[in-house]
């Protein structure tokens, strides 16, 4: 073999992913600090230095700064791990989940509580699970990845029993949050030895097939589950007055409703579509028609719409009518104007509106869904 041929094959050879955490881990624990305090804080965090190298848990003790936040980390095969934050990001944390933002004052000294640990907790594992997820393709993933927040330690000297005195990789960024208003450190300390398999190309292919069966089974479910949807001739606002006074008898104007512009609503009270209202086979029907040719139905303007009662009887126990001069009982809605008899009435927290379905009982008092029947 020539030594162009030995050169040649040297320079072909595939080269092992740095397994010191640069720049796989590196990076990816930069990325997973500012992204989860972006997501779940709302706050600017910035990795103004990060360094990584070997400690023991005994030389782990002696970094830990003065009433720093130590929360142990389970991860796979039963390996421990620590992440340490310093007071000062500690406190910007809980500041911006307390008052949405960082103030930046002078703190007092005081141990963390467990209550700052649990408020702390969803920021530890969104950075974990981020950082897991950056080095999927990548040999760092080996001792980097599968940790997840477990409990909390109120003092630093039992690191070295939790820990097991086991070699560590420990990850130390110098961090800065809303703009420099508070400075710490933040310390990852995770087993050398890592459990988790080195990432091969097939084991790519065996996570992509999986993805794509659970893919395919959450469609299957999704697009078995049932939806109710409501055809909704017309809805109204009311004054608070009139919705006390009704009673079974009086009479609603109906002053948008259409036959050709039901709204086909969802539990949130969305409209989904439109349609005209028929029959089909002797039943009522709805034929859908193009939503973006019409606007969607909104809910009249607030007024004191209810008439006099329908029947010249008073209905038993049934409230006073409105106020408001008297309507004779045949008068006659202007045109295009539907005329609805109030049978029964009951609360519903999504505004009134016209439906056809059986009168209910509920007890909150606010907004009403008027149900009765329609005439033209």
């Amino acid at each position: 073999m020539t030594t162009a041929d030995i050169i040649r094959r040297k320079a072909t050879a595939p080269r092992p992913q740095a397994s010191e955490g640069t720049p796989g881990a590196d990076r990816a624990f930069r990325l997973g600090l500012g992204k989860a305090a972006r997501d779940a804080l709302k706050i600017q965090l910035d990795v103004e230095k990060l360094s990584i190298d070997r400690r023991s848990a005994a030389e782990l003790v002696e970094l830990v700064p003065d009433f720093a936040l130590i929360a142990v980390l389970d991860g796979p095969a039963q390996d421990m791990g620590a992440m340490v934050l310093s007071q000062a990001i500690v406190a910007g944390f809980i500041e911006a989940q307390t008052i949405g933002r960082v103030r930046g004052q002078d703190l007092l000294p005081r141990k963390p509580t467990r209550t700052d640990g649990a408020m702390v907790t969803v920021v530890i594992n969104a950075a974990l699970t981020i950082l897991e997820q950056a080095l999927s393709d990548n040999a760092d993933i080996v001792w980097a990845g599968g940790f997840r927040c477990a409990s909390f330690l109120d003092d630093p000297r039992p690191l070295p029993v939790v820990l097991e005195d086991a070699p560590l990789r420990l990850l130390t960024a110098e961090v800065s949050l809303a703009g420099g208003l508070r400075k710490g450190k933040i310390y990852l300390a995770l087993p050398a030895e890592g459990r988790l398999p080195l990432p091969t190309a097939e084991n790519a292919e065996q996570a992509d097939d999986a993805g794509l069966a659970f893919g395919a089974a959450l469609q299957e479910r999704v697009d078995g589950a049932s939806v109710q949807l409501d055809a909704v001739l017309a809805r109204l606002s009311l004054p608070m007055a009139d919705v006390l006074g009704m009673a079974a008898g009086m009479i609603v104007p109906l002053q948008d409703a259409a036959l050709d512009g039901i709204s086909l609503e969802g539990g949130d009270g969305c409209s989904v579509a439109l349609g005209k209202l028929g029959q089909n086979r002797g039943m009522r029907a709805l034929r859908l028609e193009d939503s973006q040719a019409k606007p969607m139905p909104k809910a009249a303007r607030a007024g004191r719409v209810l008439a006099v009662r329908y029947s010249t009887e008073p209905a038993l126990g049934a409230a006073e009518p409105s106020r408001r001069p008297p309507v004779e009982a045949g008068i006659e809605g202007d045109a295009g104007i539907f005329i609805g008899r109030l049978d029964a009435f009951v609360p519903q927290g999504q505004g009134a509106a016209l439906s056809a379905r059986a009168p209910a009982v509920a007890e909150d008092v606010g907004n009403y869904n008027v149900r009765g029947t329609g005439t033209n």
